[in-house]
């Protein structure tokens, strides 16, 4: 199983349907599991594709329509009853903080787990501890308040390991030189870990829901390695798109063919379509890279490094 990989828990807008569960998206990024939009059901999801609530580590929501919440009080409360050992950052527009707070609260429960809420007021950078990625939040166009998130890896350095058997490094010693960036020989030579390794370009992600197009769906898909992006109309519906804040299927590829993405993935799928042979070939029309039309249980790794 890939350690970087996309679980899609459910992927229906508005309302479920008998194939499509309300939204749910976990990341799996190493020993990272982002869990974003938790709608109803996200739960009995979570048990039907293999995700334990030890799992997730952080919880993003994009905003307070119940198809992308819902499932948060039912989430919280099996945090709780697992007794997940670490601490569990929640983000979420700072608008809904008392709809975050009813959701939290929604039932009586024995609280055994260290939930931080992390309210956003504004775009920019998210801090919190321990993170070994850079994540933020981009503020979109739906009519309630709503923010993108956007994960980027920092850059790092591949090691060579046909360099490093040249000079005779090997074991701790290879650590240490990662670590401290140059490293002393026995014979005296000073080796520098740029002579024995080769730069290692950062993965990245974005997260869009609810939302018209505008500046901010730009900023979040620009050069990601994967774009999760809402695609609830076809180009017909247009109209209906921009009146309830949404995209089409047309306006996703092309954002993502503008802002080079290497994987689109498209999800958020309205009920009035019995199927999503219409979403594919709009795509595919402005996006000539890897299309993944989003089914429930799926898994979709990142695409591999640049």
């Amino acid at each position: 199983m890939s350690s970087r990989e996309l679980v899609v828990l459910g992927t229906a807008s508005q309302v479920p349907t008998r194939h499509r569960n309300h939204n749910g998206y976990l990341l799996r990024w190493d020993g990272e599991g982002l869990l974003f939009d938790p709608g109803e059901g996200t739960q009995r999801q979570m048990l039907h594709a293999g995700v334990s609530a030890t799992d997730v580590t952080r919880i993003c929501v994009t905003h307070f329509h119940g198809d992308h919440c819902l499932g948060l009080a039912g989430v919280v409360q099996r945090l709780n009853l697992d007794r997940v050992p670490h601490p569990v950052d929640c983000w979420f527009p700072a608008s809904g903080g008392h709809f975050f707070e009813r959701l939290r609260h929604a039932s009586a429960f024995h609280e055994t787990v260290e939930l931080r809420p992390r309210p956003i007021a504004a775009a920019g950078p998210l801090e919190a501890p321990g993170m070994p990625f850079a994540l933020g939040a981009v503020r979109l166009s739906h009519p309630v308040e709503s923010f993108g998130y956007r994960l980027v890896e920092p850059d790092g350095r591949r090691m060579l390991p046909e360099r490093l058997a040249a000079l005779g490094i090997a074991g701790p010693d290879v650590g240490r030189l990662q670590r401290q960036g140059v490293l002393v020989l026995p014979d005296g030579r000073t080796v520098g870990v740029a002579e024995v390794s080769e730069p290692r370009p950062g993965q990245s992600f974005a997260f869009v829901m609810d939302t018209r197009l505008c500046e901010g769906v730009a900023a979040l898909a620009d050069g990601v390695d994967m774009l999760v992006i809402e695609a609830t109309f076809l180009e017909a519906d247009a109209r209906l798109a921009e009146d309830h804040g949404h995209l089409t299927a047309a306006q996703a590829a092309r954002t993502a063919a503008e802002a080079g993405a290497r994987t689109l993935v498209l999800t958020h799928f309205s009920q009035r379509y019995p199927d999503l042979e219409g979403h594919l070939a709009e795509a595919r029309a402005h996006f000539d890279g890897e299309i993944v039309l989003a089914a429930d249980l799926a898994r979709v790794p990142l695409p591999p490094r640049r």
